[in-house]
């Protein structure tokens, strides 16, 4: 093989054996090289957001010769396995994501127990998280801002905008730029819109609207990188239920509540649960006000496995 054919690229779609790869001579269809998929791996061997290289076969094809080390996975867990983690097998819904994008709607009174939930998985997966309120042209600012105001003050950014009237599209597309978002939002929330917003025809196809729910469906389980006009992908994921909590043990919980870590060394036990032992510096902040009770309250939930959708 002539290395000097080879060509980088990053994985736009991933489906059925072939890979759409987004390469500097344009994008090609390709598939893996025999040898790459030999030994296998804990989770999807190649999945959007992997950067690979490509031994272009002509102008629309070409092979998969290496794929570069990730750096960090948005996954879950697969039908028939149980947490990577732990060393078993996982479905990479994305790799190398660079921020998680965090979609609520101003009105009407968004759900934060499910906000508290994502937050906790982007720290659980180390990757940065950006809270986008839409619909900011149904209330005031000063009303969105008491809600959101909290996870300002704990380090998220939040960008307070509005599909319908513009306001704030452009620091949210400059917030993009030059990164690989995964895009995530309860139905509802103006999410097409606000990725039509940002850059006409962004937002992914739905399916038709599902009978049960009422709701629309995806048309693919998996993510697909759509190219930025200005520079960074966006990945619009397949539903909120990717999200699960499928590998965060109970004890390690209180880690990724950013106002909760630091006060647990204090506790007057190792293994305190925060929920009802003595001398618990967590308990001691939720009553003096230093912890927000909602906050705390999530923490209760997912705890107690009481975190569903």
């Amino acid at each position: 093989m002539d290395d000097t054919r080879l060509v980088p690229g990053l994985i736009l779609r991933a489906q059925s054996g072939f890979f759409d790869v987004h390469t500097p001579d344009g994008v090609l269809r390709c598939k893996l090289r025999g040898r790459l998929t030999l030994p296998r791996r804990g989770s999807d061997l190649v999945a959007a957001g992997d950067r690979v290289l490509v031994q272009p076969l002509d102008a629309s094809s070409g092979v998969i010769e290496r794929i570069d080390e990730r750096q960090r996975v948005l996954g879950r867990r697969a039908p028939s396995g149980r947490p990577d983690r732990r060393g078993q097998r996982q479905q990479v819904l994305l790799a190398n994501p660079d921020q998680l994008a965090f979609v609520f709607a101003a009105e009407p009174e968004p759900n934060l127990r499910l906000l508290d939930r994502l937050l906790v998985v982007a720290e659980a997966e180390r990757i940065p998280a950006l809270v986008v309120v839409n619909k900011i042209d149904l209330t005031d600012r000063k009303a969105a801002t008491e809600l959101f105001g909290l996870y300002e003050k704990l380090g998220y950014p939040v960008l307070y905008v509005s599909a319908k009237t513009g306001r704030g599209i452009d620091a949210l597309r400059q917030a993009l730029v030059g990164k690989l978002t995964a895009v995530a939002g309860r139905s509802g929330v103006g999410k097409s819109s606000l990725l039509n917003a940002i850059q006409p025809g962004l937002a992914l196809p739905t399916k038709e609207v599902s009978e049960q729910t009422g709701k629309g469906k995806h048309a693919t389980v998996f993510p697909e990188l759509v190219p930025l006009d200005g520079g960074g992908y966006v990945a619009d994921t397949p539903g909120l239920r990717a999200f699960a909590l499928w590998d965060i043990e109970p004890g390690e919980l209180d880690a990724y509540f950013r106002e909760i870590a630091p006060l647990v060394k204090s506790c007057a036990f190792s293994d305190c649960t925060h929920t009802h032992e003595p001398d618990c510096a967590v308990l001691a902040a939720v009553e003096a006000g230093r912890v927000d009770p909602g906050r705390y309250e999530s923490y209760l939930r997912i705890r107690l496995g009481e975190e569903g959708l």
